[in-house]
């Protein structure tokens, strides 16, 4: 198995789509790795030594994390079902499994993680391209238990590798089953997970899934669990690249920081994000004045503890969920051993009527009313003007910035045009949010002076 804990591997990782190059700054600037992104949107992968391991689930840019057992930029598919399942099957027993089920093993012992691994109401996407079938064996309280046998059936793999007489390798299989059978040791679960894009393939991802899942299957032995597995085997196909992976989370890393979810809370990685567009300096004070379960200014204080955030709400609800996503921060930082508190107040207010000085903030950033679970596309019609003129009165002439998210793309431009230069669009970065095509639109506050009109002693709809 792998004999340095510094060896090199590839880790790939999902990432909100569209904030590609902003994930692989912060793997350059964190582990001072150079990250490519991949031809599929929403994807990066980056060479570490794996003494890096831990850093790596430390990034607030990455969703999902896999190590990658071998990647193919032109992958030469057959021309049908029958001859591609073959090659499945082939590619199974010949791909270098045993650097990437080390990092496995190693990663699970880095996170500590201890009784059942549990996968609660996996999502349809995830079970689109699972194989295998429930099964009612109890899962072992321990994976890394398990690599004895792990290590038992690698052997067999590089025994069979290098025999040249074929009835050796079933002497070799059946030897090794009857050591199992007699050590108690109970079999790896596994699924496995096809994500596909392209349209010249003779075969769905639940085809690719089901027969390289049978491959897999196979060659270690392994039962198959769509549910409570040890081990996922990840294949991601897009066009002719195929990368095979074994995945290192269970759990998106997007949810480190937030316990009390509302209706629209943004993902934790996207919040981050939109924090590094804005490029937070020392001392700068920046709001969120939409700030609803607090996803954002809490990704700000975790990571700009120099800068000062505030946030609100006019919903009393949202505010009081944003506190307790604050107290479970403080509760996790004090039993680490800090006394330290946050940089951060929640207020309650009115956002078209914020109470504070004008040219006071260096920065605004918020998740804004698409106008589809929250508020609607009328409201949005005039709440977007108010909001803008609002924010221009607060932010510092000539200095401050904006970054602003929101789904209702027409509105907005149609809204920031009505700005009479108050602010200019710096650029807009395009990402997908629950399915949706949003925009992320970088603001500068020009040095235009605020002054009144009819429009700002409006009342906030």
């Amino acid at each position: 198995m792998m004999q340095e804990l510094d060896q090199a591997v590839t880790i790939g990782a999902t990432v909100p789509t569209g904030f590609e190059h902003t994930a692989a700054e912060e793997v350059q600037e964190k582990l001072e790795a150079t990250a490519r992104v991949s031809k599929n949107r929403g994807r990066i992968y980056f060479d570490i030594t794996t003494d890096k391991l831990l850093k790596v689930h430390q990034l607030k840019s990455l969703d999902n994390l896999f190590v990658v057992v071998k990647e193919y930029d032109d992958y030469q598919f057959k021309t049908t079902k029958e001859e591609v399942q073959m090659d499945w099957e082939e590619l199974a027993a010949k791909l270098p499994w045993t650097n990437a089920l080390a990092v496995w093993k190693l990663n699970n012992s880095i996170k500590k993680k201890k009784g059942c691994r549990k996968r609660t109401n996996p999502t349809k996407s995830d079970q689109c391209g699972n194989v295998g079938t429930k099964s009612t064996d109890t899962v072992p309280s321990d994976p890394e238990e398990l690599w004895e046998d792990l290590e038992a059936l690698e052997v067999k793999r590089n025994q069979r590798d290098v025999s040249s007489q074929p009835e050796n390798d079933s002497e070799e299989e059946k030897h090794s089953e009857i050591q199992n059978q007699e050590s108690g040791v109970t079999p790896l679960k596994f699924r496995v997970t096809c994500n596909r894009a392209g349209d010249k393939h003779c075969f769905t991802s639940n085809d690719a899934a089901r027969d390289f899942g049978g491959a897999v299957q196979e060659f270690f032995q392994w039962k198959a669990d769509m549910t409570k597995f040890d081990v996922e085997v990840l294949l991601n196909i897009h066009n002719n690249e195929v990368v095979v992976g074994i995945a290192l989370t269970v759990e998106s890393l997007h949810r480190r920081n937030i316990t009390h979810f509302g209706p629209t809370t943004l993902r934790s990685t996207l919040a981050y994000g939109m924090l590094r567009l804005c490029k937070p300096q020392v001392s700068d004070v920046i709001v969120d004045p939409m700030c609803g379960t607090g996803a954002i200014p809490l990704e700000g204080v975790m990571e700009w503890q120099n800068s000062f955030f505030l946030a609100g709400d006019n919903n009393g609800t949202a505010v009081s969920r944003s506190v307790n996503n604050i107290k479970h921060i403080l509760k996790r930082t004090h039993d680490g051993g800090s006394s330290s508190g946050l940089p951060l107040d929640i207020v309650q207010w009115d956002l078209c009527n914020l109470p504070m000085r004008s040219s006071s903030v260096d920065i605004i950033i918020t998740d804004m009313p698409f106008g589809k679970r929250m508020g609607s596309k009328k409201k949005n019609w005039e709440l977007y003007p108010l909001c803008l003129r609002e924010m221009a009165r607060v932010c510092k002439p000539g200095t401050g910035k904006a970054v602003l998210l929101t789904q209702d793309k027409k509105c907005f431009l149609k809204a920031l045009s009505q700005m009479e230069g108050l602010w200019r669009k710096l650029h807009t970065v395009w990402v997908n949010v629950g399915g949706l095509h949003a925009g992320v639109f970088v603001l500068k506050r020009t040095a235009v002076v605020f002054g009144p009109t009819s429009v700002d002693v409006m009342e906030c709809p």
